[in-house]
């Protein structure tokens, strides 16, 4: 009874809490990441077509390598579960994937612009071979951010603030890139007597110039402070239950992903929260909404961003407190419902817009000398409360898969963060994959552009029709099956704490000298641990 009582010491104190710097900084993972997120997959289809002289190849590439990307996952996801070495398990692939992004885009957006055009099949094949590479880099430091969470911390009030520290990371990077780039795009623009854009500055290749280097920079900053945040927690010590690294087969994913039911349905949420976000957040979808539908890219696009931005400031933390204290589920499901109804009225203004009546567009007061108008306070509320929404939410999943990859520590004995965090990400990028395939394909469809628009495309009703779709409908039905998903969702507030409180006094037991079968079957209900207490 005394070694019981000591393996049960650690049960009351077993959960493994970060520090606030570290919940502040190995998020920043992720907007390391996202200054690449905007850089490639917001503009890459842009820079192909417009300045590469690529035409339709650079939309269908990005889908393409968005697949390669997703089969990469696995492969690098088992390889870090097997990885142990003096600097830890996560903190190497942030290293290596950091390098090989910075000298990839590098690559491709300052250097093959240079390739002259009579050698157009050389353009082609260093566009396709220097993506292909980003991509391995990507995949590489993406990674470290859903597997290096269960390191972080175990603690259900914990885990949530991740998603809030984790969208201040992205929007550090994100945000940076959304902001500057337009900037500088206007800088680049080639304007007519009248004033009106005729040649686009994203079909420069100065812009892309100067981007890159800035990107590149703020991306390898936020490295170095994701790598500090997550220093002192990258150690076998806080390895799963046993702290030994499994050696998982590629055979075993198929009975994994079988009988992890909430990974399954976490795959499902993170694809529609993700397809949603790449869509309604597309360069091209929003330069035809502000510059074609509503005449104004220059003076409306910022605007609307930091609008959004300051609507989603308190669902950041409204989601935060809910996910305390009813856990992760319910703050998805509460906020994606919210997002979901209020672009209902943001479909239906939308709807009604008319590009030859002022009164039914966009305007602000600094817009050309417009005056903001009743449609335009529609179009913020609407707009702004369902963006904020689902904004919070969109990197909510991330710590969810951190959940799932406890749960399978629960479920099974095995520590597979890598290959638990890249299943949900192959899936994940393989539905988002098809984001900006489905933007060519639809102004194809819908407006017969063999090419992706610019600001200085003339308005035709077909584009509205493909502006509504890409912008309103496709997130909605998005945030749709992201509702039905979770409505099967097994791992609640209540049940994490359960899962926590088990897989410690497993862990307390295993350091008393326990196999790890032993400790899988002294422990398998709270009932269990409680007679230990006893």
């Amino acid at each position: 009874m005394a070694k019981s009582k000591a393996s049960a010491q650690p049960v009351a104190d077993g959960l493994n809490r970060a520090k606030m710097y570290q919940l502040v900084l190995f998020p920043l993972n992720n907007g390391a990441t996202n200054v690449y997120f905007v850089l490639i997959l917001s503009y890459v289809a842009q820079f192909g077509s417009s300045v590469l002289q690529l035409g339709i190849y650079a939309s269908l590439m990005v889908t393409i390598m968005r697949v390669f990307d997703a089969i990469t996952d696995p492969i690098i996801g088992a390889l870090m579960d097997r990885t142990s070495t003096r600097i830890g398990k996560f903190r190497p692939f942030m290293i290596i994937g950091s390098a090989i992004m910075a000298l990839s885009v590098f690559a491709l957006y300052c250097l093959t612009p240079l390739i002259p055009a009579t050698m157009m099949w050389l353009r082609y094949v260093m566009f396709t071979f220097i993506y292909a590479v980003w991509v391995i880099g990507y995949t590489f430091q993406t990674s470290c951010t859903r597997a290096g969470q269960t390191v972080l911390t175990n603690d259900p009030n914990q885990r949530p603030m991740f998603t809030i520290f984790n969208t201040v990371g992205s929007m550090l990077g994100m945000g940076v890139m959304q902001f500057l780039i337009p900037l500088f795009k206007g800088m680049y623009d080639v304007k007519d007597a009248a004033g009106l854009v005729v040649t686009s500055g994203y079909a420069r290749p100065e812009l892309y110039r100067i981007i890159t280097p800035i990107g590149i920079l703020v991306s390898v900053a936020l490295t170095a402070l994701a790598i500090i945040g997550i220093a002192e927690k990258d150690r076998p010590e806080f390895y799963g239950i046993g702290g030994t690294q499994e050696k998982v087969k590629f055979s075993e994913y198929a009975e994994i992903i079988k009988n992890n039911k909430p990974m399954q349905r976490l795959m499902v949420a993170g694809a529609g929260c993700k397809l949603a976000l790449a869509i309604a957040t597309n360069t091209t979808v929003l330069l035809a909404l502000y510059g074609i539908m509503m005449g104004n890219y220059n003076s409306l696009y910022l605007p609307m961003m930091i609008l959004g931005y300051v609507f989603a400031v308190p669902f950041f933390l409204l989601s935060v407190r809910t996910s305390q204290k009813l856990g992760q589920k319910a703050s998805l499901t509460r906020y994606v419902a919210v997002a979901l109804i209020c672009y209902v009225g943001v479909l239906a203004l939308l709807l009604v817009s008319k590009n030859t009546n002022p009164a039914l567009m966009l305007s602000f007061p600094f817009s050309g000398g417009g005056a903001i108008n009743f449609y335009t306070i529609l179009f913020i509320l609407f707009f702004g409360v369902g963006y904020g929404a689902y904004y919070a939410t969109a990197d909510m999943p991330i710590p969810m898969v951190a959940d799932c990859s406890d749960y399978e520590t629960y479920r099974s004995g095995k520590y597979i963060p890598g290959i638990m965090g890249t299943l949900f990400s192959l899936v994940d990028k393989l539905v988002s994959s098809l984001a900006q395939t489905l933007v060519a394909l639809l102004f194809l469809l819908f407006a017969g552009l063999h090419e992706l628009p610019t600001d200085a495309t003339p308005f035709t009703p077909g584009i509205k029709v493909a502006v509504i779709v890409m912008f309103c409908v496709i997130p909605m039905l998005a945030w749709a099956a992201t509702l039905w998903a979770m409505h099967g969702y097994s791992l609640t507030g209540a049940k994490m704490k359960e899962i926590q409180t088990i897989n410690a006094a497993r862990k307390a037991g295993i350091a008393n000298g326990m196999s790890v079968e032993q400790a899988m079957e002294r422990w398998q209900t709270l009932d269990d641990v409680e007679k230990i207490k006893v």
